[in-house]
């Protein structure tokens, strides 16, 4: 809550009593002056009046706050001062917090700014994500986990054999139990803190005479036996599968064009219960609404309307509107800030959010300015919000916590903090139409989500293709129960997710180590072979590429399968920059655009 400086004179506190003998309540005005509408009386100097048609609390429900006609008159803080609508300040305690405590109330009311401007900065925010690996026991997802491990990232694994998992990974492994084709066992609980995710997890493809227990065969690669599906379908794993992994992660990774939190966008809406909070509370006489005005937005479709008219009269100075508590905290820990889109007035605003359900508490705050008569879009990093109470920055405050967030404040007010004052600030009345307000991820925007696909996905279905040229999984795509053809639905299904990916198709995959030079293509056409360790380290570099954001594209090494590859240990190849390779993908090709073309030569 805002708050003026520690010289302000606030109303006497025997208004508690109001037939006290000391009560300022002057019951001799004349009827008029008692309207509710009305901020000024003839014992008052004029200034601004507002609309007979600005009501405080248009956008509440009427039996949310105490009734105006209880008292019949205003209060006077001072001599020559406007006059105080006590009907107006108790509207306001009884609209966010219902009857206050009387203890509180006092203190809240009497207690004044002391001490000196803060001289050190507020603490950041502790900002942390856990990178989960699904299908981590598989060729691939094992090589991800130990990558990981090593440059020092946390990790959480997602198996179904727990005691394969600890032998395979160690003992002190990060890991949820779960099965991507049973939806109940991906409790929400296991996936918190979850950021970014890398998917190996596949359908398992065997040798039908069997193989050993290390799957030696396997590993050898599908050309080299005749295969069949182990275990679950692919429908189940490569479908279903996915759908369910991408319910349990979207929430924590995070969406590329964020979450509405308020506001109404084409045929999206969300609205929240503002009502106004004003310097009435300190005995001003300021006072704001907050409207949805059905064709004042940017298209002439709704926006929100936050006006009013401010005073520095009686000492007070601003006016704002704020949500009531959310009956469930709004966690936007995927996201790195949240952003307004609104229509300026050249003023300087704030927005405050809290983090706790008190009535009286820190506010996380950032002022921002607009241009006048522009729409404009004000992104604020939660890693810019100070922690504020009553206009002092608290130094000692815990750091902001994007998980918690119970509600939000606009304000437009005389102080900014610690002293200082806006520069834009101007008496008078203002409005200010916001559109909309979301949580956002930072540019340049990276993958968040990163599947090990297959290439060849869209060949099944591909018309005039010579299956005698192609691998295996391609030929037997009915009898492996469509594995490719569900790969494909897979993948679109993360393609719409609305999350931040990348698609990684390999060719054949090989236990041979990585290091050879690479090539990277796009339409789903080339064949040839891949290390595993190779996809391995692709899929962690994507994850901070902006360049492979949003790309579907397959990878095979420039060695035939006629070549085995190896590495000397005392001459390793160098290190890949693999955003070399990034740089040369392009937005939306998948190859399903040549199932409506000509067939491609290969």
């Amino acid at each position: 809550m805002e708050c003026i400086s520690c010289s302000t004179k606030l109303p006497s506190s025997s208004f508690l009593n109001p037939r006290a003998s000391s009560s300022p309540i002057d019951r001799r005005f004349p009827k008029k002056v008692l309207q509710p509408g009305l901020l000024s009386s003839p014992r008052s100097k004029p200034f601004i009046q507002l609309n007979d048609g600005l009501n405080p609390f248009s956008h509440q429900q009427r039996s949310s706050y105490f009734s105006l006609r209880t008292y019949k008159g205003h209060i006077y803080a001072e001599a020559k001062k406007q006059p105080w609508d006590l009907g107006r300040f108790f509207s306001t305690l009884y609209f966010f917090n219902g009857p206050p405590s009387p203890a509180k109330f006092f203190e809240f009311l009497i207690e004044k700014l002391t001490g000196p401007t803060p001289s050190e900065p507020p603490k950041a925010m502790e900002t942390s994500g856990i990178v989960l690996v699904a299908g981590a026991t598989g060729g691939v997802g094992r090589r991800v986990v130990d990558i990981l491990r090593k440059k020092g990232l946390p990790v959480r694994v997602l198996v179904r054999n727990e005691e394969k998992a600890r032998k395979m990974l160690g003992p002190d492994i990060d890991m949820i139990v779960g099965d991507i084709t049973k939806e109940s066992t991906l409790v929400p609980e296991y996936f918190k803190g979850v950021r970014k995710v890398i998917n190996a997890a596949s359908v398992i493809v065997g040798p039908k005479e069997g193989d050993t227990p290390e799957r030696a065969k396997y590993s050898q690669g599908i050309k080299f036996f005749e295969p069949e599906i182990k275990g679950d379908s692919p429908e189940m794993v490569e479908y279903i599968g996915m759908k369910n992994l991408i319910n349990s992660v979207k929430e924590g990774v995070g969406l590329r064009n964020g979450k509405l939190i308020y506001g109404f966008e084409g045929s999206l809406s969300r609205e929240l219960p503002w009502g106004a909070l004003d310097d009435v509370v300190m005995g001003g006489v300021s006072e704001s609404t907050f409207q949805v005005d059905p064709t004042g937005g940017e298209n002439g479709g709704p926006t929100g309307l936050f006006k009013g008219v401010v005073s520095t009269a009686n000492n007070g100075g601003f006016t704002s509107i704020r949500t009531r508590n959310f009956s469930v905290p709004e966690d936007v820990s995927a996201y790195d800030g949240l952003e307004l889109r609104l229509k300026g007035d050249g003023r300087r605003y704030k927005l405050i959010v809290r983090t706790s359900s008190d009535w009286d508490t820190v506010g996380y705050t950032a002022s921002f300015d607009t241009v006048d008569g522009q729409w404009q879009s004000i992104r604020l990093p939660f890693s810019s919000l100070r922690p504020v109470f009553r206009a002092r920055t608290v130094l000692d405050a815990p750091p902001f916590d994007p998980r918690k967030i119970l509600s939000l404040q606009l304000m437009f007010s005389k102080f900014e903090y610690d002293g200082k004052l806006n520069p834009t600030f101007v008496e008078g009345s203002f409005q200010l139409p916001i559109s909309s307000i979301r949580a956002y991820i930072k540019d340049p925007i990276t993958p968040r989500f990163v599947h090990v696909s297959s290439a060849g996905v869209t060949r099944p279905e591909r018309p005039g293709l010579d299956l005698s040229k192609q691998p295996p999984a391609v030929r037997l795509n009915k009898e492996l129960g469509f594995i490719l053809t569900f790969k494909l639905k897979g993948e679109d299904l993360i393609r719409e997710s609305g999350m931040p990916y990348a698609i990684v198709r390999p060719c054949a995959l090989t236990e041979e180590p990585a290091g050879a030079d690479l090539i990277f293509d796009q339409g789903d056409n080339i064949t040839g072979k891949v290390s595993r360790e190779e996809i391995a380290h692709i899929c962690i570099a994507a994850l901070e590429s902006p360049y492979a954001c949003d790309k579907t594209f397959e990878v095979k090494s420039v060695i035939p399968f006629s070549e085995p590859f190896s590495v000397d240990p005392e001459n390793p190849p160098p290190e890949k920059d693999y955003n070399l390779y990034f740089k040369t993908l392009k937005n939306g090709i998948t190859g399903k655009e040549i199932l409506e073309q000509s067939p491609v030569p290969l």
